[in-house]
């Protein structure tokens, strides 16, 4: 270990792993390590016995949960968009020859009480139940133009300029409703909560055309992807690409120390470089709490109800809906994603905390899932980094948000990238790289 590297990632999360893939592609000498035996990190992937350890203790699961190791719960589990950011990273370091994915087959919205699924374009507004006959018209119309909106064309910008003009202001010239907004802001565009009302319409705009091209790129009920067998793939596909380009992984070294960066200690050996790049908990002095995370973990013998048996699904639940400063997310895999024995579904429910009870605040999401098997609640402490990477070359990633997408987790990954080698990824890829199992 005692040699010198460009760059020492510590921890295999998500964010960890992208950004270690991204280095070593780019011809960079990285060590990656890890404090625990387990790749991961926050973004593990348990068995169900390492679930039940987690959360109960001790004791051993009962047998009609099935097989252990037919379980792969992810502790940040999120969708991918099918032609987002992170696809495009994955393409990029071509990680996507050792990864699965299968299209997710549901992606819904609440709203009054219920369960719709989102309608996406032209065709899927005028069917829905989400809306009146006059306000799908009128939502028809607003869907036309997104579809045919072209930035670099301002023929298709029918006079509007989409720099100034703010979403609310788009949408009022539209006449569109308080809920159909709500439903297009927070389930197509992916608003975190209102602000995006008042920002220039552009981004959400480009939000709702990349959800509409994802949907239509594997012809599936929703835009979203996801791996077989879980997230917990992606750590080990990047260490297997990390591998083929000379970078170094090593789990199960305790206690990495540093100041300002000149290396990294473990175990009385001590690795140099010239950078680091962590998780928030190698490095607590050099972060600063920014919130929290509420989730409960289910599993489940059923599809959600009112989601079409789907055997995979998002639905969010915007936070007007609930009288909530931000949205609430549930999560639904199962079996087919090979990610729990046949007949079993893991569901999640998750939102930022905004009281000390997370069995009374993820009630609204808790109760659209009907009977649960067993269940789980979590809260976690959210983190962002407070130091100065140009003066002590670490470079430390924000905690996991409670959206069930990737679309906010691999903003910061590229904003790290940027400043940790000052360029910028080239994300121009053929998609057609990644593709999707059929049933």
């Amino acid at each position: 270990m005692d040699e010198e590297y460009d760059v020492i990632v510590l921890g295999t999360g998500l964010k960890e792993c992208i950004l270690s893939g991204l280095l070593s592609v780019d011809g960079l000498k990285v060590l990656h390590m890890d404090r625990n035996d387990y790749y991961g990190g926050e973004s593990t992937s348990l068995n169900l016995n390492q679930l039940w350890k987690k959360f109960r203790g001790e004791d051993k699961p009962p047998a009609h949960l099935g097989s252990s190791r037919d379980y792969n719960v992810d502790m940040i589990p999120k969708f991918m968009m099918a032609n987002g950011t992170l696809v495009r990273v994955l393409i990029h370091t071509d990680v996507t020859k050792y990864l699965y994915f299968k299209a997710v087959d549901g992606s819904y919205v609440f709203n009054k009480g219920k369960v719709y699924k989102v309608p996406s374009n032209d065709v899927e507004a005028l069917k829905s139940p989400l809306m009146g006959l006059f306000e799908k018209r009128r939502a028809r119309k607003f869907f036309i133009y997104v579809q045919n909106y072209e930035e670099s064309d301002p023929k298709t910008h029918e006079g509007l300029d989409l720099t100034r003009v703010t979403t609310r202001e788009l949408i009022e010239k539209y006449g569109l409703s308080d809920d159909t907004v709500d439903f297009i802001g927070h389930a197509i565009a992916l608003h975190r909560d209102d602000r995006h009302l008042d920002q220039p319409a552009l981004d959400t705009v480009k939000r709702m055309k990349l959800y509409s091209e994802s949907l239509a790129r594997f012809q599936g009920g929703s835009p979203y992807i996801y791996p077989l067998y879980g997230l917990g793939e992606l750590p080990q596909a990047f260490a297997r690409l990390s591998a083929v380009y000379g970078g170094t992984y090593m789990l199960n070294k305790p206690e990495c120390k540093e100041g300002k960066v000149c290396g990294v200690t473990s175990e009385g050996e001590t690795a140099k470089c010239k950078k680091v790049v962590c998780d928030p908990s190698y490095l607590p002095n050099k972060v600063r709490k920014v919130g929290r995370v509420a989730r409960a973990i289910a599993i489940m013998s059923h599809p959600i109800p009112n989601t079409n048996d789907s055997h995979s699904v998002q639905i969010i639940l915007p936070q007007k809906q609930l009288g909530r400063k931000s949205d609430m997310y549930v999560f639904c895999c199962s079996y087919t994603h090979n990610v729990a024995p046949k007949g079993k579904f893991i569901a999640f429910v998750s939102a930022e905390a905004e009281t000390d009870n997370p069995e009374s605040e993820l009630r609204p999401g808790i109760e659209l899932l009907g009977p649960v098997d067993e269940i789980f609640f979590d809260i976690y402490d959210r983190y962002e980094p407070v130091n100065e990477p140009s003066l002590d070359n670490c470079f430390i990633s924000t905690s996991y948000d409670a959206t069930t997408h990737f679309e906010s987790t691999v903003v910061d990954v590229l904003n790290m990238y940027t400043l940790i080698t000052g360029k910028v990824v080239d994300l121009s890829v053929d998609l057609s790289a990644a593709s999707a199992a059929e049933e």
